[in-house]
């Protein structure tokens, strides 16, 4: 187990599109999902509408964890949601645009994003 990251670590961040999603429910049940994301900053930004489950739940209880798709080359990350307010900056707009060719600022159905800062990270190699 590796508690820091590598360059290929990395480089996965930014090239893989899928991220699962783990948060946890008021009455204590884990909800998985995947979902979009953008690596940047040092932190993972997702995009959703508050309306969803996942929301609802890092708005009552802000600490998730997150994973990389492969179960082969685990990279996951216990992180701390925070509720980012529109207009978004104009780095992470770009970012989104570029990886996924989505503008978030013209997207009003997505009125969720969400910053997950990293607190601890776990890799390891299967």
């Amino acid at each position: 187990m590796s508690k820091e990251l590598t360059d290929e670590h990395l480089q996965r961040l930014e090239r893989e599109t899928i991220l699962w999603l783990a948060t946890t429910r008021p009455d204590g049940r884990p909800h998985l999902t995947p979902i979009w994301f953008v690596w940047l900053h040092q932190e993972f930004y997702i995009l959703t509408t508050l309306a969803t489950v996942k929301a609802r739940n890092l708005l009552s209880n802000p600490r998730a964890s997150v994973a990389l798709e492969s179960g082969m080359r685990p990279v996951i990350a216990e992180c701390v949601a925070r509720l980012v307010s529109a207009p978004y900056a104009e780095d992470l707009a770009a970012a989104f645009k570029r990886k996924y060719d989505w503008d978030i600022r013209r997207d009003g159905e997505y009125n969720g994003l969400f910053a997950l800062t990293p607190r601890k990270w776990l890799s390891w190699n299967a």
